[in-house]
């Protein structure tokens, strides 16, 4: 095979932007039917029906997926805003929320049409998330009640909630904290919980309460609600209970600083898998499941940590699972009935995310349903290579490097290649090296990429994640300038070719950067934060105190607020930007995109803004997916002069030089 040797940036590619979104879907959630042994649920988000999440099932057997949401629903709650938990399903029932209008529907599962009927009310502002079933007919779950805004209140009210799904009939259980979480019941109908108050996020201080549910569901019973943990004055995170099947209490808490996994048998707190690993993430959506208990009360429990899926037993030293395939990432783990296999999602750097049925005796796997086609040769991938290097303060950042990957071609020998340096959100959240079309869209075509988890990030432990209270904008940043540069300075990258994106935080440390330090010659901003004072002022509940924990208690810090928004510093930024932005993002709103857009167009600078319109925080339809790729790459090929073979989309450049 002839491998031409052409410009980095310039290299053909079959990974177009086309290829990046046709039937790609995003496996969302994934449930099981206890009463239904041969079958799988999940939930998925499909771009090329603009951005509408459908609930999916196949039975052991059948080749046919089926999906079960109708073309005039979409199964996704605005809970958080971040939603997730937007379903469940038992006894041939699905509970879901639908999206326009955030009722919880009940769909019954049989053969022919099958109705569905609305069991909350239509003219009340409510949502809700992350149900679970009390007695068959009672609907125990988060809701969110915005009707109270219109009545006076600062913020919507987050309260625990009973629903019967025969006469609707709607109970508050538990009330006064500022959020709650993963609502779970007993066999013996106990209620487990966690809360928090403002200004903590779930990743930071939270309690796990218990109490006992009233026989109609309607109230917990005088006397039983307690505080589990922590015990003392707190400081750690707690999250995700679970009660095994002979009612013991299981979570997840990071007192050791990890998040590793406890049981509480009476008084009696046991860490059932001691290890200096994380055992599952920030809870930024509802529905997160890192583990699973064996239904049959054998006392198994499935634990993901890191790349390795272990059942933890009774007695004994926890077993991991070698699985028949090399998968390395996994989540969302659920057991069958019969407590024999396991289904969850898994990938690789060489594989797509998928989801899949475990064997848990043998690690036998097979696919259920993949997030994509695999139809492209692996010569066009680039597998990332784990890295680190020093940062300030005698520290160390982490990250994923992928080099430029195309079987066809190959960059001239004096030449090195561009470097995107991507920044995921959050900020507390983490970067993953699973395949992903959207990264090999770059690297097809002779770019290299550095995937960073910055200090602040999680899967490190619980000091690293805490590094950056008080310090975004400047940690994280930090370590994008310092990963760049100890890319360039090993030969991986040309330094006079540096660029920078990310979405929402991202895209804060990506305007930051470009503000603040003269390493990046451009930068794309996906609906990032440019004026951290204008979302303080203007954010929804969920994030609406993060920042006293990111950078200070505002107003009192307003001064801090002011020097690290990029906003007011233009007259610093030196590069190109280009900035995407959705017209309905409650999270970061548009003015924020529009003000740094007008001041770096107003200086100068060569700038590109491109708003779609009915997106939210975060892009979901097919069509504004792909301009916002190829859009970037031609951004790029403007500012650091190489042609662009096979990328067309009119984004206009605002004061471009003139070649």
């Amino acid at each position: 095979m002839e491998v031409t040797i052409a410009p980095y940036g310039s290299w053909v590619s079959p990974i177009t932007s086309d290829a990046v979104i046709k039937e790609s879907v995003s496996i969302m959630e994934v449930k099981i039917d206890p009463f239904q042994e041969d079958k799988v649920f999940w939930s998925e988000m499909r771009p090329e029906e603009g951005g509408r999440y459908v609930v999916c099932s196949l039975t052991d057997g059948q080749q046919e997926i089926q999906s079960l949401t109708p073309e005039d629903f979409n199964c996704r709650t605005r809970v958080h805003e971040y939603g997730g938990g937007a379903f469940i399903v038992n006894k041939y029932r699905i509970y879901f929320s639908n999206f326009k209008d955030q009722r919880m529907y009940c769909q019954k599962l049989k053969k022919g049409v099958s109705k569905i009927i609305p069991i909350t009310p239509e003219n009340k502002d409510w949502r809700y998330a992350d149900s679970v079933l009390f007695k068959k007919h009672i609907i125990v779950c988060v809701r969110e009640d915005h009707e109270v805004i219109s009545q006076g209140a600062e913020e919507a009210q987050n309260t625990l909630v009973s629903i019967n799904r025969k006469n609707k009939e709607q109970h508050v259980l538990v009330s006064g904290a500022n959020f709650y979480s993963t609502p779970r019941v007993s066999q013996g109908g106990t209620l487990a919980w966690v809360q928090w108050n403002h200004p903590n996020m779930p990743w930071d201080c939270t309690e796990l309460w218990v109490g006992e549910l009233s026989d109609n569901g309607q109230s917990l019973r005088d006397g039983t609600v307690r505080k589990i943990a922590p015990i003392g004055d707190g400081g750690i995170c707690v999250m995700l209970p679970k009660w095994s099947p002979d009612d013991k209490l299981m979570y997840i808490h990071d007192k050791t600083n990890w998040w590793n996994l406890y049981q509480l048998d009476g008084d009696k707190e046991t860490n059932l898998w001691p290890i200096e690993k994380e055992i599952g993430g920030p809870t930024w959506v509802f529905g997160e499941s890192p583990y699973t208990c064996n239904p049959t009360g054998n006392g198994e429990v499935l634990v993901i940590c890191g790349s390795a899926i272990a059942c933890l037993k009774p007695s004994g030293e926890p077993q991991v699972i070698q699985l028949d395939t090399e998968f390395k990432y996994f989540s969302k783990i659920n057991y069958t009935p019969n407590g024999k296999y396991a289904y969850l999602l898994a990938g690789s750097p060489k594989m797509f995310t998928k989801l899949i049925k475990l064997d848990v005796k043998t690690g036998r796997t097979s696919v259920i349903r993949t997030s994509h086609s695999d139809d492209f040769d692996p010569a066009y991938y680039s597998s990332p290579e784990e890295v680190s290097w020093s940062t300030t303060y005698d520290e160390k950042a982490y990250g994923y490097y992928y080099p430029p990957q195309n079987k066809l071609y190959k960059g001239p020998e004096e030449q090195y290649p561009p470097l995107l340096v991507k920044v995921h959100g959050g900020p507390t959240s983490a970067s993953s090296p699973t395949l992903n079309l959207k990264k090999q869209f770059f690297t097809s075509r002779g770019f290299a990429l550095l995937d960073i988890n910055y200090r602040g990030s999680t899967g490190y432990g619980t000091i690293y994640r805490n590094a950056l209270k008080n310090k975004w904008g400047i940690l994280d940043i930090d370590d994008c300038c310092t990963g760049a540069r100890a890319m360039a300075d090993q030969g991986k990258a040309d330094p006079a070719k540096l660029a920078i994106d990310g979405g929402s935080a991202g895209g804060f440390a990506a305007l930051a950067a470009i503000t603040y330090h003269s390493v990046f010659s451009a930068a794309t901003s996906f609906y990032g934060v440019s004026d951290l004072v204008a979302l303080a002022a203007d954010t929804h509940k969920f994030e609406s105190r993060y920042l006293d924990t990111l950078i200070g208690v505002y107003p009192e810090d307003e001064k801090v607020y002011v020097a690290r928004s990029p906003i007011n510093r233009v007259d610093l930024v030196s590069s190109a930007l280009c900035i995407f932005q959705g017209s309905e993002d409650k999270v970061v709103p548009p003015n924020q995109a529009q003000m740094i857009y007008k001041a770096v167009k107003e200086k100068g600078n060569p700038v590109a803004y491109k708003e779609f319109e009915g997106e939210q925080h975060g892009f979901r339809k097919a069509e504004n997916i792909k301009f916002s790729l190829d859009g970037e790459f031609y951004f790029y090929s403007r500012i650091f002069k190489f042609e662009a073979p096979g990328i067309e989309v009119d984004l206009p450049i605002d004061n471009l030089p003139k070649e």
